[in-house]
């Protein structure tokens, strides 16, 4: 009675979210058995409105019926689960298994492939780490005067080993393998110039001759020095080539325009006369700013031809190609009151002339070395940029980039006595030196070289006496030692006060160079050492090969220059090095 009229009122009670709303007196009213069949069904889905679908069918009141219903439920729905759910609890427990065995067979995958990629780097053996950051090579001995042939050889650069070789008929001036354009399509091609009538074209990757200049074509004299190159004369869309003849008696020499890709003559010798005394300058290609080509050359002194009247000459005619249409005012007006074909540059003991590439103009400027002044003439106008006095300059400056102001600056060798020598750093705007220092130094004309950085500033390094005081090692540990008289110093812009001693050698060092690896942004040093022999032998050639960056990492010694106040640590500077990036040098014309 009580239950009808909770439901007549709709009286509010107390609610569950899975048995709705139930009345307070109808729980009231039922026994502690209701209270259980309630509970049993609800787990079952059957409670509507707070009823079980059994109290709809039967009447409420009855208790023995509800007891009977009680008991069957619980003989047919085990552990308290209806028995709907029974059909369906295998197929969970199977579907549940899938991602378990699917991790199994991922984690396994992952293990096998490591311990494949483990046996093959125990299996592989890594190379030594300074295979190609240092070698050395011997060559045997170096060609004498009475050798009826000179091999040259191309080295690897990874290892040293020989990659190809050629005979020649005479010993060599120069090889050169960088910046040629001399054949069509384009490949890397070397030029080889002999210190008499030979000159030669090989494929840089393999040394087969493409083509050899006819020495009948110098009658009467030898080749003066290396070839020049020129650009397109004759059309073939190959540069062309000029060289320079001396006759037995020094004023004598002559022109040989000569085309780049079949080493034929583009026409006769053209001859000239000069006057002068001291070592031969040149010759050299000179571009002005409105495009005209001059040649450089001279004895002791500097003068300059018009590329144009080389050609005029040589093939005697007056129609010129359209690379030989320009000419330069500032430079014709300088010729002589004769109007001689030959123009005044430079007069008094020339030792070195270098085209340098100028910050504030599309033109090279001229940078002409004595053995007491240094001068800087500007490309445009031949007007001096500055001059400075300097005795005993004994090797040409190396340009780089010691300043921030993107201006090339030079380094400077002078002799001060025997065993000493002077270090500058010249500035390139001013002329006025900006570094200095004196250095024991036995080797006589060693050149200095520099190498530029992606941050566009030049490590200078050139050779020395070891120096005092006693050195740091950038590389904690014992360094390997042997007894050397000559050291490699290596100076960056950063570091001032300091040098590092990259390596020593005993040998006198007869050539240099300096190499960049592009793909890693690294630089490589490269040395010629001739090793003394008994009397009238040729002494014993040595190639070297030094990594810069491993060099400074690893092996590398701190020499402090003078005392400053701030003390400069070894971990400082080896996180400086360590990211240092070299690049290709732009300045050569």
């Amino acid at each position: 009675m009580a239950t009808v009229l909770s439901r007549a009122l709709k009286l509010p009670g107390k609610k569950s979210p899975d048995l709705g709303e139930y009345d307070p007196l109808t729980q009231a009213d039922s026994d502690e058995s209701e209270d259980d069949l309630v509970l049993s069904l609800q787990k079952n889905g059957g409670v509507k409105n707070g009823k079980s679908t059994l109290e709809e069918v039967q009447d409420p009141d009855s208790e023995v019926e509800v007891e009977v219903t009680k008991q069957r439920l619980s003989e047919s729905a085990p552990d308290g689960y209806p028995a709907e759910a029974t059909g369906s609890l295998e197929q969970k427990a199977a579907s549940s298994l899938m991602p378990y065995l699917r991790t199994a067979v991922f984690l396994l995958t992952m293990v096998i492939s490591m311990i494949l990629v483990l046996v093959c780097a125990f299996l592989i053996p890594c190379p030594p780490r300074d295979l190609h950051n240092t070698w050395n090579r011997n060559l045997g001995q170096e060609a004498g005067v009475s050798t009826p042939s000179v091999t040259v050889m191309a080295l690897s650069g990874v290892n040293g080993s020989t990659l190809w070789s050629s005979h020649i008929p005479e010993e060599t001036r120069s090889v050169q393998c960088k910046g040629l354009t001399l054949t069509a399509p384009a490949e890397p091609v070397c030029l080889v110039t002999g210190t008499s009538k030979f000159l030669s074209l090989l494929q840089a990757s393999s040394g087969k001759t493409i083509w050899t200049l006819n020495p009948a074509h110098l009658p009467s004299g030898t080749l003066a020095a290396p070839a020049v190159m020129l650009p397109d004369l004759d059309g073939d869309k190959v540069g062309d080539l000029v060289v320079l003849a001396i006759g037995e008696t020094q004023p004598d020499l002559c022109f040989i325009l000569v085309s780049g890709k079949t080493g034929n003559p583009l026409g006769g010798p053209v001859k000239y006369s000069i006057n002068g005394e001291g070592k031969l300058i040149g010759p050299q290609a000179h571009i002005t700013s409105r495009g005209a080509i001059y040649i450089l050359f001279g004895f002791g002194n500097v003068q300059a031809v018009a590329l144009r009247d080389l050609f005029a000459q040589a093939r005697n005619r007056d129609s010129f190609p359209p690379v030989l249409q320009r000419e330069e005012p500032e430079w014709e007006k300088r010729r002589s009151v004769n109007l001689s074909e030959l123009i005044d540059i430079y007069s008094g003991g020339v030792e070195f002339l270098q085209m340098v590439m100028a910050s504030d103009t599309n033109c090279s400027d001229l940078l002409i070395t004595t053995k007491h002044n240094l001068t800087l003439l500007r490309g445009e106008d031949l007007e001096p940029r500055w001059n400075l006095e300097l005795q005993d300059i004994h090797s040409q400056p190396a340009p780089g980039y010691f300043n921030a102001d993107q201006t090339l600056d030079f380094m400077v060798q002078a002799q001060r006595n025997d065993n000493v020598k002077k270090m500058l750093v010249v500035d390139g705007k001013s002329g006025l030196p900006v570094w200095s220092y004196d250095l024991p130094c036995h080797m006589q004309e060693s050149d200095a070289l520099s190498v530029m950085t992606l941050e566009k500033k030049s490590v200078f390094l050139f050779w020395a006496d070891e120096m005092q005081p006693a050195l740091q090692n950038l590389e904690p540990g014992p360094r390997n030692k042997r007894p050397g008289l000559h050291h490699l110093y290596l100076l960056h812009p950063t570091f001032p006060a300091l040098l590092l001693d990259l390596t020593n050698v005993t040998d006198t060092v007869t050539a240099s160079a300096i190499g960049i690896n592009d793909l890693q942004k690294d630089a490589f040093y490269i040395t010629m050492t001739t090793s003394p022999t008994s009397e009238n032998q040729p002494g014993l050639l040595l190639v070297s090969k030094l990594g810069l960056r491993w060099a400074m990492l690893t092996q590398s010694r701190m020499v402090p220059l003078r005392e400053t106040t701030s003390k400069i640590s070894r971990g400082e500077v080896r996180r400086f090095l360590s990211r240092l990036k070299f690049i290709d040098f732009p300045h050569k014309f």
